[in-house]
This record gives structure tokens, sequence and C-alpha cells, in this order.
């Protein structure tokens, strides 16, 4: 009689074991499973946080991403970065093609200020230099800023213009000192240089100067090339 106790004794504890186990395992999944849905939802709060902590400049289209200069029928997109010498030398050889295009209504330009060669510059030149370049769009000079900026570009691997020539620049354009002075000082628009570059990365710009015209990346980049895209695009 005391064997047969003992016995269900024995399996009365090995069942509550594996009742214990089982509100273990249970109990673990859950919470696990809790900290995933947490994890997803902090990421996705901090991911639509991190896109909207910027602010744009006057003149940037819609989506924040480039400033918008003229108001013609065909649209152009120029991505540069004022460190990027292939760019200085498609703003000496084509700028006043674009500025020509623009002054005669044919197009709308979309000019992206990308920070991709930071790499190349002690001071973070492009960021410094991009964010400016949204300081002079507040101040309604961002075309004579850029033009002002590739005009006198620094070489790559050099700390790059100072905060206080990229001032001097904006004075010289015609922008407010005291305001511009305090907004490039103050690094006001270099979360817009981050979204300008995220956005163009995942756009699928890999180096600049990238041009397109109605959204087809140009491989001739002469004015001739530009005048005859802009043209066929109008049609």
């Amino acid at each position: 009689m005391s064997s047969r106790k003992d016995a269900a004794r024995v399996v009365r504890e090995q069942i509550a074991r594996e009742k214990r186990r089982t509100r273990t395992i249970i109990t673990s999944i859950a919470a696990a499973a809790l900290l995933v849905i947490a994890g997803l939802i902090g990421w996705t709060v901090y991911s639509s946080q991190k896109s909207k902590s910027y602010t744009a400049p006057a003149g940037a289209n819609h989506e924040g991403t480039g400033i918008v200069i003229g108001q013609g029928p065909v649209t152009i997109d120029l991505y540069e970065d004022y460190l990027c010498p292939a760019c200085k030398q498609f703003q000496d050889t084509s700028g006043s093609t674009i500025n020509q295009l623009i002054n005669e209504n044919k197009v709308r330009v979309v000019f992206h200020p990308v920070a991709y060669l930071n790499r190349f510059s002690s001071t973070q030149y492009s960021t410094r230099a991009s964010a400016a370049s949204g300081c002079a769009a507040e101040g309604a000079r961002f075309r004579e800023f850029t033009d002002a900026l590739f005009a006198k570009q620094p070489p790559e691997n050099s700390p790059g213009l100072s905060d206080a020539e990229l001032i001097d620049i904006g004075a010289s354009v015609g922008v407010n000192r005291d305001a511009f002075s305090s907004c490039v000082k103050d690094g006001t628009f270099k979360s817009w240089t981050a979204h300008v570059t995220d956005d163009a990365s995942r756009s699928g710009v890999t180096g600049t100067p990238t041009i397109k015209v109605n959204g087809k990346e140009l491989t001739d980049r002469s004015p001739e090339g530009i005048k005859a895209a802009v043209e066929a695009a109008g049609r």
C-alpha cells in the first residue's frame, strides 16, 4: 500500500514539475514576444522621429530634399557636393546653361546639396557648406551662393572654407550678414543636409554630379546634351 502511495506521489510531483516548466516556457516566450513588439514599436517611433527631425529652408520642395529654382515645365534634379571637383567642372561648363534655361522659364531645377565627401575634409566641409546653402536659401540667395561656393571651392583633403569664410561669401551675394552668420554658426540646417543626403542615397544616387531630366539620368552633361534632353522632355 505504501509503495503505491509513493508511486502516486512521484507521479504527482512529476506532473507538477512539468506544469511549472510549461508555465516557465510560456512566460519566457510571452516576455520575449513583448520585448520584440516593444522594440519594433520603439524603432518605428525612432525612425519616424528621425525622418522628421529636420527643418527645411525656404524654397525647398515638398519632400524637403532640395531647393527649387524656376517654374518651367521640365524638371532637372541636380545632385552635387560643394567639395566635389567634378561638380565644379560641371558648374563651370554647364552652370550658365542651367541658369539660362531657368531664366527662359523652360525648367524647374531641384538642387540637392548632398554631403558625400566629408571624409575628404577634416572639418566635414561638405555638410557645413550644404547647411550654409540652406541659410542662403532662407535669404533668397541660394543660386548666387552656390555659384560663389563653387567659384571658391577648396581642394579635397583640406579643412575646407571656414565658417567665417562661408559667412563672408554669403554676405557678398546679398544675404543679411547677422541672420546668415547665426544660421551658419548654429548649424541650423545640418539635419536638413543629412535628410537630403540620405534621400539621395535611397534614390540610388551613388556619385556627384548626378543630373536627371524628368527623372531620367543624363550621361551627356554638356550644355548641348542638357538642352537636347530638356527639349525632348518638353515635347
